[in-house]
Parts: C-alpha cells; sequence; structure tokens
C-alpha cells in the first residue's frame, strides 16, 4: 500500500465550515437490520443538531437499504433500473423520518429530492439547497441522483462537491477504514490516513470507485467514522475520537 500513514493532524469543527455526512439505510435500522428504529434515527438526529448548534452548516445523503435496496432486487430478478428507482424512493422515506425527528428537536430541515415528489419534499435545485444551507437549515438529499445504476455514496460525493463542502463524513458500522471486515476478521488492520488511489487500488469498499474518484477531482477530504458511537459526528469534528481520512497523498503523508 503506497501511502498509508498516521493522521498527524486533527482538525477542529472551525476547520470545516460546510459538510455532508453520508448515512446507509441499515444504520437507521439499528439491531432490528431492517425497516426504522426510531430511539435510533433520534440519537443521530441528536448527533446532527449538536454540530448544526456549532454554527457548521450540514447536509445529509441517506441511503435505503434498511427498506429496499436495489441491486439486492436486482440479483433476485427484476430489472435493474426498475430495482433502483425502488431503493430511491427508499432514501425518500428514511430521509423524511429524519427531517421529521430534527425539526421535533427544533432544527429547521428540508428534504430535496432527485425525483420530484411535490406533495412530500422539494425538488431538487442546487441554488435552492445552497440558499437553504446559508440561512441555516440542515439540507436531505433524497432520491440518489435521480439516475438508476449509481449508489447513495455516489450520490454523496456528487452533492458535497454541488455544496462546496469541505468534507464528506461517512458514518459506517466500524470506527474507521480497515483492510478487512473486523467484525469477521480479528486481523484486520485499521488505518487512520488513507489516500484517494490507496482506496481505488486496493480495493477497500467503503465507497464505491466513481464516489471516491469524485471525491479527489474535487478534492474533498472523506471521513470514516462509526456513526453507532454517540456523540461521535461532533468529536469527529472537533478532531476528537477516532476515524480515518481519505485525502490526497501528499497530505496523507502530513505534508
Amino acid at each position: 500500500m503506497a501511502s498509508v500513514a498516521k493522521a498527524d493532524t486533527k482538525l477542529p469543527a472551525k476547520s470545516y465550515l460546510r459538510v455532508l455526512l453520508k448515512l446507509s439505510g441499515e444504520a437507521l435500522a439499528g439491531s432490528n437490520g431492517q425497516g426504522i428504529d426510531y430511539a435510533v434515527v433520534t440519537r443521530i438526529a441528536s448527533d446532527i443538531k449538536a454540530v448544526h448548534a456549532t454554527g457548521v452548516q450540514v447536509c445529509a445523503v441517506i441511503g435505503g437499504g434498511n427498506i429496499v435496496r436495489g441491486s439486492a432486487a436486482a440479483r433476485a430478478g427484476m430489472e435493474r433500473a426498475g430495482a433502483d428507482y425502488m431503493g430511491m424512493l427508499a432514501t425518500v422515506i428514511n430521509a423524511l423520518a429524519m427531517q421529521s425527528t430534527l425539526e421535533t428537536l427544533g432544527v429547521a430541515t428540508r428534504v430535496l429530492s432527485a425525483i420530484p415528489m411535490a406533495s412530500v419534499c422539494e425538488p431538487y435545485i442546487r441554488r435552492r439547497a445552497l440558499r437553504h444551507l446559508e440561512k441555516g437549515r440542515v439540507v436531505i438529499f433524497a432520491g440518489g441522483t435521480g439516475n438508476p445504476f449509481f449508489t447513495t455514496d455516489s450520490a454523496a460525493a456528487l452533492r458535497a462537491a454541488e455544496m462546496n463542502c469541505d468534507a464528506l463524513l461517512k458514518g459506517t458500522q466500524v470506527d474507521g477504514v480497515y483492510s478487512a471486515d473486523p467484525r469477521k476478521d480479528a486481523s484486520a488492520r485499521r488505518y487512520d490516513t488513507l489516500d484517494y488511489m490507496d482506496v481505488l487500488s486496493n480495493d477497500l469498499k467503503v465507497m464505491d470507485a466513481s464516489a471516491i474518484s469524485l471525491a479527489r477531482e474535487n478534492q474533498i477530504p472523506i471521513l470514516v467514522f462509526s456513526i453507532h458511537e454517540a456523540g461521535a459526528f461532533a468529536d469527529v469534528l472537533a478532531g476528537k475520537g477516532r476515524w480515518t481520512t481519505i485525502t490526497e497523498a501528499s497530505a496523507a503523508r502530513g505534508a
């Protein structure tokens, strides 16, 4: 591996003025594995509120795998494009659940969908989304990219680029990027810092290749942390806790 190094800089929240949080749909399911665990949604919403309260502008992309995973439906025999559209609709359900919870906590939130659904949320318009962020609202992007054959990881990288985000934070099942799944392989190695090309060349699976490439092209650092640790979102932005930073080789080496 070309440029694996220990993280030697811990960036405080003030270094990030605008961030995008990427969550899997499974994160909302909690221990149930499927559906929505509202206690988990409330905990994650509280974490988002804590970051928002520091003055950091927050937007988010949430997957839909807790309800429908398009790739799994396609493997079961469904036509791929149709299966992916089902998955996109699932992301809208999750986004609405998070919006409702955040607003219950007193955080103004807007859901913008790449698939127009005027009755339940706003259509995705880049300038409108930027305006919501500037007004201090949390913005949740739903409906993926609006196109089949693209994952919500790709949607997250795309929206992070469009919103001029300072970082993309991915909340996962574990506290960073490992050489293998540490829940299955006790010898899995954890990385503090990686180069984008390390992730691609070693097929580390933290995000799909198109998402990593898009982040690399737009120089958006990716911070990978455990979404299951209460307060971890704010801790990472404050330079505390454990996470893996994915960035360019020179930055990964501390240059």
